[in-house]
């Protein structure tokens, strides 16, 4: 059986709720669909997950509920009627919403995770009773009778192990299709837990192991992975297989087609994973796989992302001083600051933070413990630094790929602040200013992929 989750595109309106059951009807396997909440119609449209923040702000501030509940249930209504279901499904999204927004308000966001869990409640709801018209079985699947329990951390929860065996056995109940809502589960104490965003793609994947699937397909709307993001490159490469690790590595570093850390229960339980595209369902797509056997072409794709800084550390001797990188990082720690990455050098260190994590005043106190308690000759900090990692398998057994790399990124006149590769061999990053990102992925792009066909033969 197959594992099947379709993202916000995918279920924006009527119209594209049809070509998802036109999909999940014309392979018996597809047993298993998840649902995002519907996503944008148009690109000045607003995402339903969007409209219920607003709402739960609305809730929050006791001001303009009326109007937020409204643009949410209109969306739904819009859905309902254009499908023909019954209009009852609409009362039930108002009452439940107006539950949610009278709910307990004490904690705000666990407030604001149970109003963003909505919109993929009612969407599994709306698109069950949809199939049903069709004349298919199909189940609603509610999360908590499941099984799906997750960390109480909200908006950024966690699948509890336990979860996976509750999960295998609810399901395997069920004949026909069973229909259930990404994004959230539900905490050991019962209240609603959502993932990060994008945490469908988590649900999904986690269902797939939980039912040790022949494979997780992954809808959404693009044919597939290219190896560099098309608004910086026009009609690039295709991607036909990948591995876990470079998919891991791509969507690190701004590969938004899928969430990274949905990669985790897939990888563990060795599913493959094929991203699809629902409105050209005809197209193979890409897979991303275990290992693939064929290491040809070194660098399978070029990702960038912004929002970093770098906090430089120099001091003499700094090699032969036991504990010194520990005591650097605990000051992070204590601070609440994880690092990214940290490149090193004999006498000196440098710790990648995201600047969101190190504000202005995190900064401050920082640098101030760091001067007193180490001791260090040199201490700075450079904001608006970017991340671009240059991934493929294939450079561990390929001569020269960091010196082409580092060559075509001197051509394009780029300053470089930071390099960093680990021994494994998987990728490369470099450090930029974010205003040479565009720069620096085309330049690198044209290095390693210009010359190739615009889609990559599958590896084996």
């Amino acid at each position: 059986m197959k594992v099947v989750k379709f993202g916000g595109s995918s279920v924006a309106s009527a119209a594209q709720m049809r070509k998802v059951a036109k999909i999940v009807l014309a392979d018996p396997s597809r047993r298993v669909v998840v649902v995002s909440a519907p996503g944008k119609r148009s690109a000045r449209d607003t995402k339903v997950t969007d409209l219920l923040i607003a709402l739960a702000r609305a809730g929050l501030t006791q001001s303009g509920v009326d109007t937020a509940l409204e643009a949410v249930v209109e969306r739904f209504r819009v859905i309902v009627e254009a499908l023909k279901l019954p209009i009852d499904l609409v009362t039930a999204i108002v009452d439940d919403l107006m539950a949610r927004v009278g709910s307990d308000a004490t904690d705000e966001d666990a407030y604001v995770d149970n109003l963003k869990a909505a919109g993929e409640d009612h969407c599994a709801h709306v698109f069950a009773a949809y199939l049903l018209k069709l004349g298919h079985e199909a189940h609603y699947i509610n999360p908590r009778e499941a099984g799906l329990l997750l960390s109480d951390e909200p908006g950024n929860a966690r699948v509890l192990q336990s979860s996976y065996g509750r999960l295998r056995a609810h399901l395997g109940r069920h004949t026909g299709i069973c229909v259930f809502p990404g994004f959230f589960g539900y905490s050991e104490t019962g209240r609603v837990v959502t993932f990060p965003r994008g945490g469908s793609d988590i649900t999904g994947a986690i269902l797939a192991a939980a039912m040790d699937a022949q494979v997780y397909e992954n809808f959404t709307d693009v044919d597939g992975v290219f190896v560099v993001d098309p608004r910086l490159v026009k009609r690039p490469v295709e991607v036909q297989e990948i591995t876990y690790r470079e998919m891991r590595e791509l969507s690190y570093a701004g590969f938004s087609v899928f969430h990274d850390e949905a990669l985790e229960p897939v990888f563990h339980a060795g599913i493959p994973v094929n991203v699809r595209n629902t409105n050209n369902p005809s197209a193979p797509g890409t897979f991303i796989v275990p290992s693939r056997e064929s290491m040809r072409l070194p660098i399978v794709g070029i990702a960038a992302t912004a929002g970093f800084c770098n906090l430089y550390v120099s001091k003499y001797l700094m090699n032969r001083e036991i504990g010194f990188g520990r005591r650097l990082l605990n000051l992070l720690e204590d601070e609440g600051v994880p690092f990214e990455h940290m490149p090193t050098g004999i006498d000196n260190m440098s710790v990648v933070m995201r600047e969101s994590r190190f504000t202005p005043a995190t900064e401050d106190r920082v640098l101030r413990r760091i001067r007193q308690e180490l001791g260090v000759d040199e201490l700075s900090v450079e904001r608006d630094i970017a991340l671009v990692m240059v991934v493929g398998e294939g450079m561990r057994h390929t001569i020269g790929v960091a010196g082409r790399a580092c060559t075509a990124i001197a051509h394009a006149k780029v300053n470089l602040e930071l390099i960093n590769q680990g021994s494994s061999e998987v990728s490369m990053m470099f450090g930029i200013k974010a205003d040479d990102i565009a720069a620096t992925v085309r330049t690198l792009y044209r290095e390693f992929f210009a010359a190739r066909p615009k889609r990559s033969r599958r590896a084996g």
